[in-house]
């Protein structure tokens, strides 16, 4: 078994982040922390933060950087990330975010910042194919020919297409990832913990590629 890792994945939605983050997260045996997971979970469960998350977003805002800190911070105290590390997949996603997560890791420090590269119209093509699971958020592509009712393999639930995986939806939030994003690489590059690694390919050969760097890194030795 691996010693674990503690690594960010960064890259365009639809770059493939989260099945290669449930992949490395096998691989290593550290938890895969998603922020936008652990909010739609706050969500569905009416908690206190759900409930202010759901306010923000119901109202057209952001959630702000002091919630997202907060909510990691939380989240990095639980005994498993401190065993083993964690991979974290949507946070940080600001400069602001980022100088937190050093402080909130300053005794167990990130090993690398993995930036899956993926061509903005591949990712377009990707999402615009993308239908999720209503209920356990599985994901699905379509192929040009859709079952109508689709219902998920895993629980029942109807697959539908997503409001935000609309073309236009979809170039707006890419737009709004590269201007928040830019900086973020810029940072993490002047602290030489910024690796890029080619996102085009099959799944197995992204898998080898990001594990390669990880561990040239210092982390599954």
């Amino acid at each position: 078994m691996s010693s674990g890792t503690r690594i960010v994945l960064l890259g365009r939605q639809g770059a493939g982040k989260g099945t290669q983050c449930l992949r490395l997260s096998r691989h290593y045996v550290v938890p895969h922390i998603s922020t936008g997971d652990m909010l739609r979970a706050a969500v569905r469960e009416d908690s206190a933060l759900g409930r202010s998350v759901e306010k923000i977003i119901g109202g057209g805002g952001l959630v702000s950087d002091e919630l997202i800190i907060e909510v990691v911070r939380e989240r990095l105290k639980k005994a498993d990330t401190q065993q083993r590390g964690y991979i974290l997949d949507g946070f940080p996603r600001t400069v602001v975010q980022a100088e937190a997560l050093d402080l909130i890791a300053q005794d167990l420090p990130l090993l690398g910042v993995v930036d899956l590269v993926v061509p903005r119209d591949l990712v377009l093509s990707r999402l615009s194919a993308r239908r999720v699971c209503r209920d356990c958020g599985a994901n699905y592509t379509a192929t040009g020919v859709v079952r109508s009712p689709w219902s998920c393999d895993t629980c029942g639930g109807d697959v539908v297409l997503r409001d935000d995986d609309t073309p236009d939806a979809i170039n707006l939030r890419l737009d709004l990832y590269e201007s928040q994003t830019a900086p973020l690489i810029s940072f993490y590059g002047q602290t030489q913990r910024l690796h890029e690694v080619d996102g085009v390919g099959s799944q197995d050969e992204v898998f080898d590629r990001i594990t390669e760097v990880i561990d040239r890194a210092g982390g599954g030795s």
